[in-house]
């Protein structure tokens, strides 16, 4: 077995490579291609399902309970701030530069080492199915949730995402609501009280203004919030619609389901969800991934932002190195000492919640 150092370090090149090939969503089948390489390495048989790829632990048991390790190699395209060149991995003053590095790169290489420290290992209390996802950023099709028909039952999961190695215990879900407010067209010149445009304040004040009973004790209430307005093609044609965007950050107190009964119940008006699968997370303080990760001296927190949690059925942490504050930023770069960190904490952590 490779010792830590190693893994560290092989970790480490494999980033760098990363960073340099190109992927963003729906476009990763180059570093899918890095990461076979990566098992190959390793000898660890893996499969593939589009960008999609996932091995299991060599003494997999049935029998036993199976934890999934999970992170993301599909990136967003690099925003034009960027001083750096957003595809060479820049290793300078202890950071890495480049585009994925922190979201989800360093998380990514830091699951896959510590994968390969206890691929091997024929004691373990559970299984261990690592899968590197595709599509994470454009929550697509194509990504995690179309390849967990192929696995097993999953007991609980850690997904790989910037934490600072801190344990975010929930993560509130996404629900994206196209809103169609009806009224009648109408010559601007004439008297109309059905002026869709009119008809749509009430419905955008209900937005604003209703607060869902239920507060999470850890991601706090629901927030809803109308994004995008749209209606009208000339100034004197009263229109016939008016279309609204609501973006609804939910908490593990409700399900996606529940808020849209709610919305429909309460607003006059055509509401479709554009999907439904983007639930709220959550994890017991007291599962054992947790507790392993606070005896280490670790916080836990909940998460406003979403990530491949959303399409997990089973109890999920979200843990990994790195911060989120520098995601899809310019000139993204993850500290080398935060991968360091993180293999060292992931294995000690799954060293723990193996013994229990």
């Amino acid at each position: 077995m490779k010792n830590i150092d190693t893994l560290t370090q092989e970790a480490i090149s494999l980033l760098k490579s990363l960073i340099e090939t190109p992927s963003f969503s729906s476009e990763e089948d180059q570093t899918a291609l890095l990461i076979e390489n990566w098992f190959n390495q390793n000898e660890i048989p893996f499969k593939r399902e589009n960008n999609n790829v996932w091995a299991f632990n060599k003494y997999f048991d049935e029998k036993k309970p199976t934890l999934l390790l999970n992170s993301h190699h599909d990136t967003v395209r690099p925003n034009q701030a960027y001083t750096n060149d957003p595809f060479k991995a820049i290793e300078k003053d202890g950071k890495l530069f480049g585009l994925g590095s922190n979201d989800a790169g360093g998380c990514l290489v830091s699951l896959l080492a510590t994968f390969v420290h206890f691929y091997e290992n024929q004691n373990l209390s559970h299984n261990i199915v690592i899968v590197a996802s595709a599509e994470e950023e454009s929550s697509g099709k194509n990504g995690l949730n179309s390849v967990l028909k192929s696995l097993p039952e999953l007991d609980c999961a850690i997904v790989g995402e910037p934490t600072l190695m801190q344990l975010a215990v929930a993560e509130k879900g996404l629900l994206v609501l196209d809103v169609k407010v009806k009224g009648t067209a109408s010559h601007a010149a004439h008297q109309n009280d059905d002026n869709a445009l009119y008809k749509s304040i009430p419905v955008m004040e209900w937005f604003k203004n209703y607060k869902f009973d239920k507060i999470s004790d850890v991601l706090g209430p629901v927030k809803m919030t109308v994004t995008q307005i749209s209606a009208g093609k000339q100034h004197n044609v009263v229109p016939s619609e008016c279309d609204l965007v609501v973006d609804i950050r939910v908490t593990d107190c409700y399900t996606n389901a529940e808020i849209l009964e709610v919305v429909k119940a309460n607003v006059n008006a055509e509401v479709t969800p554009r999907s439904m699968h983007l639930n709220a997370s959550s994890i017991p303080v007291t599962h054992g991934l947790v507790q392993a990760g606070i005896a280490l001296g670790r916080t836990t927190y909940g998460s406003p932002t979403l990530s491949d949690q959303s399409v997990l059925s089973c109890q999920s942490l979200k843990l990994g190195p790195g911060e989120t504050l520098r995601s899809h930023s310019a000139d993204e770069f993850i500290f080398v000492n935060e991968i360091v960190e993180g293999i060292d904490l992931y294995i000690k952590i799954l060293t723990d919640f193996f013994k229990l």
